[in-house]
């Protein structure tokens, strides 16, 4: 039940990152104000700014790591267990991951100066 709920968590902040910066794009063209928040946009890149220092660095993400302790190296056992797990975890060698999260660290970087966030 604790690593469901750490895989849930974890499928949330993987979600934050990847839809922030798409919605920021189309908040962008759309003029919606909320997009230059700067809590959400620093948030944002910190978020991804630490998944592609520790991919780059080649250490495995905190959260993979207690999900698999708590699951003793088993697969999750309950419904939304198995389809979030199956949603945050692909079979690809991993430098296509450090790829990818580093492509979408500089994406979300250039965001930042091209969609700026409105000053504190």
């Amino acid at each position: 039940m604790l690593a469901d709920l750490l895989l849930v968590l974890h499928f949330s902040i993987a979600l934050f990152i990847v839809a922030g910066l798409i919605l920021v794009w189309i908040g962008a063209a759309g003029h919606w104000t909320w997009v230059r928040n700067p809590w959400l946009r620093y948030l944002h890149l910190g978020a991804i700014a630490f998944v592609a220092a520790e991919a780059l660095l080649g250490y495995a993400c905190p959260l993979t790591i207690w999900e698999d302790l708590l699951r003793g190296g088993a697969r999750p056992e309950s419904f939304v267990g198995r389809w979030v797990y199956r949603l945050l975890y692909y079979n690809a060698p991993e430098w296509v991951f450090t790829t990818l999260y580093a492509a979408w660290a500089a994406a979300s970087l250039l965001t930042l100066r091209l969609v700026p966030p409105r000053p504190l």
